[in-house]
């Protein structure tokens, strides 16, 4: 089992950079796949980008592939999300999720979930 906690969210401006935090508990850390979703009143949550256990592979949304980079730690027990070139869409809360399968899109593919971080991007 894994305790996700998501922090780094907050107020930009568009085409401004934030990067979010999700720092696991849990020795079996390396032997999740872990996902951002993000999701916005009244709308589904919504994939953004995965990481496989080593780090290597990774898939983006393509609303957000060649902006958002996700990156892991294994020591350090941490997944950061690299958000650039903001735009108000992006304004969502961003959940970090994790399972032991890699390559999930859907919310159901994921077992353990953050609490959230609010991302805000002004116009």
């Amino acid at each position: 089992q894994v305790q996700l906690v998501e922090s780094g969210g907050g107020l930009a401006q568009a085409g401004g950079s934030l990067r979010l935090s999700c720092e696991a508990s849990g020795r079996s850390f390396p032997s999740y796949a872990v996902a951002w979703f993000r999701q916005t009143p009244g709308k589904e949550r919504e994939f953004t980008a995965t990481i496989g256990w080593s780090g290597t592979a990774t898939y983006y949304a393509d609303s957000v592939k060649d902006r958002f980079t996700i990156s892991r730690d294994n020591v350090n027990n941490t997944v950061w999300l690299q958000m650039t070139s903001l735009k108000p869409e992006d304004t969502a809360i961003y959940y970090c999720a994790a399972d032991y399968r890699y390559g999930g899109w859907k919310p159901n593919d994921y077992a353990y979930w953050g609490q959230g971080t609010q991302v805000t991007v002004s116009s």
